[in-house]
Formats: C-alpha cells, sequence, structure tokens
C-alpha cells in the first residue's frame, strides 16, 4: 500500500511541474523569434476571478510584443506591457505591470527579465514560464509564483 501511494505521489508531482528554473551554469538553448512564432495573435481566457485578453504582435524588429489586461466584474485590475526579445543568438522574456491607471509597479527603468532555457517539442520554456503549442486556437502557458511557491495554467483561446 506504501508503494502505491508512494508511487502515486511521485507521478503527481512530475507531471504537475511544467516550468523551469534558469540555471547559470547551463545556460539558454539557441532560438530565435521564429521558434514561438505561433504565439502571435489575439487570445483570451479567466484567471484570477476574471476575464484577461493578450495580444502578441507577428515577429518584427528582433521582438514580439504583448499587451495583457485583467477585468474582474466589469473593471481593469491591472495591464502588462512586455516582449520576447532576439539576444545573443537566443531569446529574453520582459514584463512590465501597471495598475488600473498606467501606474507603474515597477521603477521607472525596471522590468521582470526571463532568461529562455530551452525548446523542448511544442514547447519554449522560460525561467518560471513555458509556452506551449496545443492548436492554431489554443494556447497554453503556465507560470510558476514564487512569492506563493504555486505553478498556474493560463488557457489561451482564440
Amino acid at each position: 500500500m506504501k508503494k502505491i501511494i508512494l508511487f502515486l505521489l511521485f507521478t503527481s508531482f512530475c507531471f504537475a511541474q511544467n516550468t523551469l528554473h534558469y540555471n547559470d551554469e547551463k545556460g539558454s538553448e539557441k532560438a530565435t523569434l521564429q521558434d514561438i512564432k505561433w504565439l502571435a495573435g489575439n487570445w483570451k481566457g479567466e484567471a484570477f476571478s476574471g476575464t484577461y485578453e493578450e495580444n502578441w504582435s507577428q515577429p518584427f524588429g528582433g521582438s514580439m510584443m504583448f499587451n495583457f489586461k485583467l477585468v474582474v466584474e466589469g473593471k481593469i485590475v491591472f495591464y502588462e506591457l512586455g516582449h520576447i526579445v532576439e539576444k545573443d543568438g537566443t531569446l529574453e522574456y520582459q514584463i512590465k505591470h501597471f495598475d488600473a491607471n498606467l501606474n507603474g509597479w515597477e521603477e521607472k527603468d525596471q522590468s521582470e527579465d526571463f532568461k529562455f532555457i530551452k525548446k523542448e517539442g511544442n514547447r519554449m520554456y522560460f525561467d518560471n514560464f513555458t509556452f506551449e503549442f496545443v492548436s492554431e486556437n489554443h494556447v497554453k502557458v503556465y507560470a510558476y509564483f514564487e512569492d506563493s511557491n504555486e505553478e498556474m495554467v493560463f488557457n489561451f483561446k482564440k
């Protein structure tokens, strides 16, 4: 009985973890925006007791820009603005957050930066974020939140 419980716990843990953490010693695999161009488009979903929309541009000028808006009970909760940029033969994911009045959360010249780790099958792994191509009309984004030690999945639908 103990072996069955341990096996179930082990397999649950293995399948629940969809994000990776960047390791300076291993560095980043080589990648370009062409590897993630399937993310371009207008997406919607539900999270944080509300509805979000996220819009990604086509690769252009060495970046794919995005904007994100979360609405709860008809009111803006926050925005994100950012991009995935080609840098040193690989990619980097950068985000800035804003409240409903466009007051920035980060310092004026600061952003949250997430280094690319690797591409594997239909997934692109960044530090604490994984973008997964499911179909032309469905993308999953897994995000690991260090402060709560939780991983969330966002189902993007066109």
